[in-house]
Parts: structure tokens; sequence; C-alpha cells
């Protein structure tokens, strides 16, 4: 089951992470995870020119490694990027040592570009890797899931799903993952379209 909003008590339980921005202005903040990656990154780059938008995209380390001119087109493009470790790895089931072994790899990718921004795959981080993390970098989390990664899922029903729960100050959850690209094809330029035309913004974190 998906939750499309974040449910209310996740942020008070986890203060120290940023789960939305400033409610009272009309700014949506798009993320984008996993990639970069042939065709999907750049279909989202695409978008997001087209409708004057930019966004926070999370890259996994070893798709910069293996993808670097779609990378570099990400941060001429004008959007922030941020850690999502090396491969993706899941917290609670990962080390200490070896999941900071990760976002330090995924940091070497990243480069001059680094904007200390992380966020945990699967937003999935043990008190002891936050508490070292946070000295470092903002941990991003999300108020909107898209669950476009959801096969079973149509993509009509992620769009008016994924629109209900955004407000003002959402940081809103996409993926350019390959998993994800038949959906986000449908749903991204519908997304942006609805809320430009209500005359939202969309920034980088």
């Amino acid at each position: 089951m998906i939750f499309h909003k974040t449910p209310f008590f996740l942020p008070w339980l986890f203060p120290h992470y940023v789960w939305h921005k400033e409610r009272g202005e009309r700014k949506i903040y798009l993320t984008f995870d996993d990639g970069p990656i042939p065709e999907v990154t750049e279909f989202v780059l695409e978008q997001l020119d087209k409708y004057q938008a930019k966004a926070t995209f999370f890259c996994v380390g070893h798709n910069i490694e293996k993808h670097p001119a779609i990378f570099h087109q990400v941060v001429a493009a004008g959007h922030s990027v941020g850690n999502h470790t090396f491969h993706h790895v899941k917290g609670t089931k990962t080390p200490l040592a070896t999941y900071l072994e990760e976002v330090q790899k995924g940091e070497e990718q990243l480069g001059q570009w680094s904007q200390s921004l992380f966020r945990p795959p699967y937003g999935r981080l043990r008190p002891a890797q936050a508490k070292v993390l946070k000295k470092d970098y903002q941990i991003i989390m999300w108020d909107v899931l898209t669950g476009d990664y959801e096969a079973r899922k149509s993509a009509e029903i992620c769009l008016q799903q994924s629109i209900k729960a955004t407000r003002g100050g959402s940081i809103v959850l996409f993926h350019d993952s390959i998993k994800s690209y038949t959906t986000l094809q449908y749903v991204l330029p519908r997304y942006l379209g609805h809320f430009q035309a209500l005359g939202y913004t969309y920034e980088a974190l």
C-alpha cells in the first residue's frame, strides 16, 4: 500500500529530517531519485525545461559513474543534485561503516556539484547512521510520494493521488528510473501542467 501523503506523525517522530518547505508560498519542490538513467533522465529534463521547472536529483553514485554525460546535463540545466548512496543500499540492512562508505563513494561521484543533500534509499535509515550523516548533510525526505514505480497502480490514479496530496511547500518524490518510466511519461507532464496553471512554481532544494 502506498501512502501518497506522508503520515502526519513521521515528521513529528523525526524532526531532524526535512519533510517539506514553507507552506505559505505557492512553490513545489520536485525530487527525482535513482538516476541518472539514459532516456529516462533525459525525458525528465525535457519536461522540466518545457515548464520552466527546477528540481533536485538524488543520484545513485554508480549511475553517475556509468552515465557521466547525463549527470552533467542535469547540473548544466541548473538543477540541484544530492547523494543517494553509491549502490542504492537500504540503511536498515547495512552496517554503519559500510553505509557511510557508500555515502562517501556517492559523494565522490557528485564532486564539486555536491550541495550536502542526502536522501536515504527507501527512506530507511538507522539512528546511528542519521546521527553521523546529519553533521554534514540535510537529510531530505518527502511529504508526497507519487508511487510512480508501482506497476499495479494505473498512471491516472498515480496522477490524481499525487495532485491531491500536494500542498504549497511540498517535497514531491518521483523516480527517474527504468521501473518508473512508463508511468512517469504520463504523470509528469500532466502534474507539471496542473500546478503551473494554478500559479505554482517549481524550485530546487
